[in-house]
């Protein structure tokens, strides 16, 4: 399996020592246990999206440690005046894979937000991002990260969370975590099926919820979309337990269907060969 969502350091600074920080050691022999073969370490740069900083350089240090297991991104605050400069260097010389977690304070479409879209784009990143109702925000429906995606077509856009995972529904109530029946119509659907360049990433409890909470909505969204499904956790700290850890466990899906989203689309879209990554 490729967790394309892990994270580690001082997730939980308000917590300590209750929770320490997460390092790539314990981050490891959580992987050996749960059964995952490989992570993507995901850093968080801006203020508003984590509780601590996990630097892009902390990132690199962990896969140096264990290259065969971690897969490091860059990330970079929208805000920071050498930002493209830093995501140049971290790809070129320091080997980073994609972009992200990209969540910040700002719209999505802010022209702080589209002037790294454009780096990525010219270096076809892979981008993974949160929409929340204060954090990289959109409307109802939408529109901010549709316009991306036509503008940006060379990044292959990763979704995750709230204000992302909401609009699997019709009604799209922007509320955190909506509970019951999935309504037709949901923007989620319709922009997976209209653009190639846009994934999903199913991890932490936005997206466990999304899939949950309407099981015969659910068989049919996998149906469709099972090859734009990324597996991923959102792991911080040692005391997590991953609800969609269970998901993938008990989903009843073919054995294709479970591979691409356990691990087949996640090397698709990080330009993983197949004889790069020994997946169990």
């Amino acid at each position: 399996m490729i967790d394309f969502h892990l994270h580690i350091g001082r997730m939980y600074r308000e917590d300590y020592p209750a929770r320490p920080a997460l390092g790539p050691d314990q981050l490891v022999d959580w992987m050996n246990r749960v059964g995952i073969d490989v992570g993507v370490l995901l850093p968080l740069e801006s203020p508003e999206g984590s509780w601590g900083y996990f630097l892009t350089e902390d990132a690199v240090a962990a896969r140096d440690q264990y290259p065969d297991r971690l897969i490091a991104f860059v990330c970079v605050d929208p805000r920071y005046p050498n930002a493209a400069r830093l995501i140049r260097r971290a790809v070129e010389d320091w080997g980073c894979k994609g972009f992200g977690e990209h969540v910040c304070g700002l719209a999505f479409d802010d022209e702080r937000n589209l002037a790294l879209y454009a780096v990525c784009d010219e270096l076809e990143l892979p981008l993974d991002f949160e929409i929340s109702t204060d954090l990289c925000w959109d409307e109802v429906g939408l529109p901010r990260l549709e316009r991306c995606l036509k503008q940006f077509p060379h990044i292959r856009w990763c979704g995750h969370g709230p204000g992302f995972w909401s609009a699997i529904s019709g009604d799209d109530p922007r509320v955190g975590y909506p509970p019951g029946p999935v309504t037709p119509g949901g923007a989620l659907d319709r922009l997976l099926s209209e653009y190639d360049h846009l994934y999903a990433d199913i991890s932490a409890g936005s997206g466990y919820n999304a899939l949950t909470r309407d099981p015969d909505f659910t068989a049919g969204f996998v149906e469709r979309h099972w090859r734009k499904l990324l597996f991923g956790t959102d792991y911080l700290c040692h005391l997590d337990r991953p609800p969609i850890l269970r998901w993938m466990q008990d989903v009843s899906v073919p054995a294709e269907v479970r591979d691409a989203i356990a691990f087949g689309n996640a090397r698709q879209v990080l330009g993983l060969a197949p004889p790069a990554l020994a997946v169990t």
